[in-house]
């Protein structure tokens, strides 16, 4: 018998310079996405769907207070976001929310003609990228 949940992804912890704003703005993506809160405790918050849940913490322990997305380390997290009108839709209301359109030129083909996603930074410098499934 094959454990189905192996190797799967069990969950991400963003370090932030800001848990008010990551809150908010990861908040209001991920419940978007269909995350429900999880977790709340003085540095930090997570957020859940299914098995996988998402973790933001202004830890005592980072050694900056910068995220580059372009260096080495995380570049971005990607999310199925259903249909090209979800995503079209997500996108419209990202810039109410923090977030701001990356390669706005090239929408929604960034990724090539093939590939229908809203690329989104937010105000730490974090990268979601949404792709239509649908």
């Amino acid at each position: 018998m094959t454990d189905e949940s192996f190797g799967s992804l069990h969950h991400v912890e963003l370090w932030v310079p800001h848990l008010g704003r990551a809150r908010v703005e990861w908040g209001w993506l991920l419940s978007r996405l269909g995350y429900q809160a999880h977790q709340d405790w003085p540095r930090g918050c997570s957020w859940r769907r299914g098995p996988t849940y998402i973790v933001v913490e202004e830890s005592p322990a980072m050694s900056g207070r910068t995220h580059e997305r372009t260096a080495p380390g995380l570049n971005h997290l990607a999310f199925s976001a259903g249909t090209r009108q979800q995503v079209d839709a997500l996108a419209a209301d990202a810039a109410g929310q923090g977030w701001r359109e990356l390669f706005p030129e090239t929408y929604p083909h960034a990724g090539g003609p093939d590939h229908f996603a809203a690329y989104l930074v937010n105000s730490d410098g974090f990268e979601a990228e949404l792709i239509a499934t649908g």
